[in-house]
């Protein structure tokens, strides 16, 4: 690992551990309902992305059900968790990685909305 990839991994880390209790009650309000994707089938599971690089766009998504969670409620929490991720940035001076995440998309798998649909690939 050299110098560079070094220091950027000490400061996200250090970055993470300075959320602020907002972000934090959010995010947990947020994969609560990641928790409660129960489903029978893909159309009930969605995504909604979460949070928000210095740089633009979201941190990750989150799966969730439609047949447990309202949509509208999810997205609200997602908006204010943006937000705040964006306060937080900010004040910090935090930098990213800049790299664009695409939506996973979301299926049914097992009886829960998982991630990973469309591409493969997993989220946060």
């Amino acid at each position: 690992m050299n110098r560079m990839t070094l220091l950027l991994a000490c400061l996200l880390a250090s970055a993470c551990s300075h959320a602020t209790p907002g972000a934090s009650k959010t995010l947990a309000e947020l994969r609560a309902l990641g928790q409660a994707a129960a489903c029978t089938a893909d159309q009930q599971c969605k995504t909604v992305p979460l949070g928000a690089k210095s740089c633009g766009g979201p941190e990750s998504y989150l799966a969730y059900s439609t047949a447990r969670s309202n949509p509208e409620k999810v997205s609200a929490l997602a908006e204010r968790y943006r937000k705040e991720r964006e306060a937080e940035n900010q004040a910090s001076g935090l930098v990213s990685d800049c790299r664009f995440l695409m939506d996973p998309g979301a299926q049914c798998r097992a009886g829960t909305c998982q991630l990973g649909g469309k591409n493969g690939a997993l989220a946060e």
